[in-house]
């Protein structure tokens, strides 16, 4: 069962996910501020994050930012219910989803084996190795390079480069995306799907030019297809 490292300072909640997790048989280490999780990371190497957004003195975007900084692990915000601002923030450092408190513990544990599922190698039959112009995408191995050089993408960003770029030219919309990549079919965000994409574009994109590779059609969603 995957480790799961949960960073939340309200002591009942932290107790009852924990427990909850526990239960399910997941390997679990709780602790209670940024500072903490941090330093927990290195000495449990955990397979998933589930991080509390609003911590004591470094949040949970702080945390995320500095995680980002040399790892892809899989992180899941936790968030109270009405941070709509905060969770896009949350998104756009590099969170691969997000959870509203309260939640019960097997959607907390079926977003954990969603975002998981993520990583797991892809089973279809277009070429191991793609190449759009300076763009080389290894679906085998899952690498993704830019002009020969490797780039670091999340989970979540990187099954949303495999999503589209299966079907170049093919315009899905947000919510095609939410059930394809985060596996979302009753709760639609589309700011999980907009804030992917932009931390995408980051990472793969020339800034100063238009999108190439992953563009927006206003209204209908988004689609792959080097210019």
């Amino acid at each position: 069962m995957p480790r799961v490292l949960l960073v939340e300072d309200d002591p009942s909640v932290r107790e009852g996910v924990e427990m909850g997790l526990r239960r399910r048989g997941h390997e679990v280490l709780a602790t209670a501020t940024g500072e903490t999780g941090l330093e927990a990371l290195r000495t449990f190497r955990p397979d998933l994050l589930l991080l509390d957004l609003m911590l004591p003195v470094m949040d949970g975007v702080q945390v995320c930012r500095r995680v980002r900084e040399t790892s892809q692990l899989p992180i899941i915000m936790l968030t109270a219910l009405g941070d709509g601002l905060d969770i896009v923030v949350g998104l756009d450092a590099g969170a691969d989803d997000y959870i509203v408190k309260p939640a019960r513990t097997e959607v907390i544990e079926a977003r954990i084996r969603a975002v998981l599922r993520r990583i797991e190698r892809p089973d279809d039959a277009r070429p191991a190795v793609e190449h759009h112009g300076e763009l080389t995408i290894d679906r085998a191995g899952h690498t993704v390079l830019t002009s020969g050089e490797p780039v670091a993408l999340a989970p979540s960003e990187l099954k949303l480069l495999l999503h589209l770029s299966a079907t170049p030219h093919q315009v899905f919309s947000r919510q095609q995306l939410l059930e394809a990549v985060w596996e979302h079919t009753y709760h639609s965000d589309v700011r999980l799907v907009d804030a992917c994409v932009r931390r995408l574009r980051i990472k793969i994109e020339d800034p100063s030019r238009d999108p190439r590779y992953i563009q927006t059609l206003r209204g209908f969603g988004y689609r792959f297809g080097p210019l």
